[in-house]
């Protein structure tokens, strides 16, 4: 597939030719590598920004059982605590 993109600022042509210059390659390879790569790096941004959602959830989950656990442990210790009254 073919992109075009016009009225790009000569400084940033130029400063984009001496980053492909130092890598050995042309313009067109240096900028594909650099457009494959954003996508890359997007797609993994997702996948980090879902990740931290899921963690996040997790931990609530996790804090709610925690509560839930300790009010079960209390309630468990008050009826033993009864039955040794009795």
């Amino acid at each position: 597939m073919e992109i075009k993109i016009r009225n790009v600022d000569p400084i940033a042509v130029k400063k984009i030719d001496e980053l492909a210059k130092k890598k050995k390659m042309s313009r067109q390879e240096f900028l594909k590598g650099q457009l494959e790569t954003l996508t890359l790096f997007q797609a993994q941004t997702d996948r980090e920004i879902e990740l931290e959602n899921l963690v996040r959830f997790n931990i609530q989950t996790v804090e709610k059982c925690t509560e839930v656990m300790e009010t079960m442990n209390q309630f468990i210790t008050e009826l033993m605590e009864e039955d040794e009254e009795r």
